[in-house]
């Protein structure tokens, strides 16, 4: 209580309704008397305000009317505003009887205050709940409390006191969960400090959790803070491990949809989770602009990038998705993923390779794809230092295969997908994927088709990412191989990426090169030891750590510009553009640039027939004047 009357929020709702209760007092004379008062009835309704207005306060601070958020006013609350006012009501006419005689005073008067009370009361709480939802008022931080049943279930404690945590206790108390039973919210914000949720109380700050658990006796623990950034979260997560109780929490907002939540949706916390990037604003209306309605064709649809790149894609209500890909299961996994999970049946899957110009001139021949994303491609570094040819044959010619047929079929819009290690590259596949963009921008506007690429570090989860690797060490009991201490890398999820994707190919005009905002590099070692404690396990004490060296192609930093690149702000705060590389100037026209691509690429599938790995690094060092090969 003393934490609440600190609140000035506190005295807001306390004056507010005061005011209110003095108004409808007044306008309970005015409707009486027709609007026409005398002055000794003024006289006697201005004498008795001193009088009820204390009364009504008491009788609403009895209800504890002033310990909940506003802002989540329910029906409970309604109720408990009605008891509160009968209750002052039938007060003030027993006060008037007891002291004085209840002649002169209208009795119509006290019946119609008791009306206009709830009816001003309640309504200034609907208003209230009505502007935070519309996004009207700024969300700050207010609870409130709920005469509903609580269920003897699961002693539980949910981490964040705010509209994701307040949804997801809702979500409890509506289905009546006889599984669980919330005890309280942590909540390092000091103006929650002591309010109620539905009845539930903030009961202290996150630090105050391993106390609290014991003192309660929890057995599981919620975290609900969809917005947490990585720092908080590994803050968070530490304190529930020493808890020693299981924990698990809320997906981010990128996960949930249409603002439902679900108890189902706790999950075990992942490393996306204290990764702590923040939810991806989309400009919905530019990507439908280019989407919806439209035949869209996602090469490598299977992968863990195209994959996702499908999902996304379906929310814009495509007219057709052609799913090409060169792996049959991941080509099915898609498939049934569309059909059953997402309900999407408008699409066709081909089983076909990129590399092979028939296989995309037929797609392009049959289905007319109006839009194309370019997601497939051969992206493991050791794999593609170990065998070049096929960095030639999958992601230079695979891609050329496609810009071409795309032009040539009048495709409208195609969106690439390169990485940062074609930046400086020092290995086969980052070399390839720069000659790919440097393939886009020689093609790009042939037959009008706009064509752009967008650039991004390494994505959590996908396949030949270290995470997966790393899970699999230390399922198996370790131990966990880092490369180099000081390894490190830019991570994004997979379905921020994608979004991102979908953003740039909406914002561009043709021959960009799309930066995706990447936030701060991790340590790769940082990382082996977070997924070792989100196993429940201590690094160098139950897992050992192993430094195995760089490997081929390798760098100990990541870069997602070169020199000469100039980077640009868009209108977008997570993409920027890069300038042309000054070094074009050198080319007069377009066309000679082409014939010098045309060339080169036929000599690099020269040296990928025969095998010859180093004339493959020859070739791309020519092309790719920055590419440093690790072996030459």
């Amino acid at each position: 209580m003393l934490r609440q009357l600190r609140n000035r929020n506190f005295y807001l709702m306390v004056i507010g309704d005061m005011v209110l209760f003095a108004t409808a007092f007044i306008g309970s004379y005015f409707i009486r008397f027709d609007f026409s008062l005398s002055e000794d009835i003024v006289r006697q309704s201005l004498g008795l305000l001193p009088f009820i207005i204390p009364i009504k306060s008491l009788s609403f601070f009895s209800f504890k009317l002033y310990r909940g958020m506003w802002r989540y006013s329910s029906l409970p609350d309604m109720w408990r505003l009605l008891q509160a006012t009968i209750i002052a009501s039938l007060a003030i006419i027993s006060a008037l009887l007891f002291f004085r005689h209840f002649r002169g005073y209208s009795r119509a008067v006290f019946l119609l205050d008791a009306v206009l009370t709830f009816l001003f009361t309640g309504g200034l709480r609907i208003w209230i709940r009505f502007l935070y939802h519309e996004g009207f008022l700024q969300r700050t931080n207010r609870p409130e409390k709920s005469p509903w049943p609580r269920p003897a279930g699961k002693p539980i404690m949910v981490i964040g006191a705010g509209d994701a945590g307040e949804m997801a206790l809702r979500e409890i108390l509506d289905k009546r969960l006889k599984s669980y039973n919330v005890l309280g919210f942590v909540d390092d914000d000091p103006e929650k400090q002591g309010r109620l949720i539905h009845g539930v109380p903030v009961r202290g700050f996150i630090d105050d959790l391993p106390g609290l658990v014991d003192e309660l006796r929890v057995r599981e623990l919620l975290i609900a803070i969809p917005s947490a950034t990585g720092p908080q979260m590994r803050r968070i997560v530490g304190i529930c491990e020493s808890c020693k109780v299981p924990y698990k929490i809320l997906p981010g907002l990128s996960e949930l949809i249409d603002g439902k939540v679900s108890l189902k949706t706790f999950r075990d916390v992942s490393y996306e989770d204290l990764l702590g990037r923040k939810p991806v604003e989309l400009e919905l209306e530019s990507i439908s602009a280019y989407l919806k309605g439209r035949r869209v064709l996602v090469t490598g649809a299977g992968g863990s990038i195209g994959s996702e790149l499908c999902r996304q894609i379906v929310r814009f209500e495509p007219q057709q998705m052609i799913l090409l890909d060169s792996s049959e299961a991941n080509l099915y996994a898609i498939q049934m993923e569309l059909e059953h999970r997402l309900g999407y049946l408008r699409y066709k899957a081909i089983l076909g390779n990129v590399q092979y110009w028939p296989v995309v001139q037929s797609v392009m021949a049959n289905h007319k794809p109006q839009v194309v994303v370019h997601a497939a491609a051969y992206k493991h570094v050791p794999m593609m230092e170990r065998n070049p040819w096929e960095a030639v044959f999958n992601n230079i010619v695979g891609t050329k295969n496609v810009l071409e047929a795309s032009a040539e079929h009048g495709v409208k819009r195609l969106v690439m997908v390169s990485t940062d290690k074609a930046v400086r590259p020092t290995n086969v596949m980052g070399a390839s994927k720069r000659v790919c963009e440097l393939v886009m921008q020689a093609l790009e506007g042939e037959n009008g088709t706009r064509m752009m690429c967008v650039r991004f570090g390494n994505v959590v989860g996908s396949s030949g990412s270290v995470i997966p690797l790393f899970q699999k060490q230390i399922a198996e009991g370790g131990p966990v191989t880092v490369t180099h201490p000081e390894v490190t890398r830019y991570f994004m999820t997979t379905s921020e990426a994608c979004q991102l994707i979908l953003q740039a190919g909406g914002m561009g005009k043709g021959g960009e090169i799309f930066i995706l905002e990447m936030g701060e590099p991790v340590k790769i070692l940082d990382m082996a030891k977070d997924l070792i404690r989100l196993s429940g396990k201590e690094p160098g004490r139950d897992i050992e750590i192993v430094f195995t060296g760089l490997r081929p192609g390798e760098k100990l930093y990541e870069e997602l510009i070169t020199e000469g690149e100039g980077i640009v702000k868009t209108g977008h705060e997570k993409i920027m553009v890069l300038r042309p590389n000054a070094k074009w100037k050198h080319w007069e026209e377009r066309e000679s640039f082409r014939k010098y691509l045309e060339d080169c690429i036929g000599e690099l599938l020269e040296a990928a027939a025969r095998h010859d790995g180093n004339a493959i690094k020859q070739k791309l060092r020519e092309l790719v004047p920055e590419y440093r090969p690790f072996e030459l």
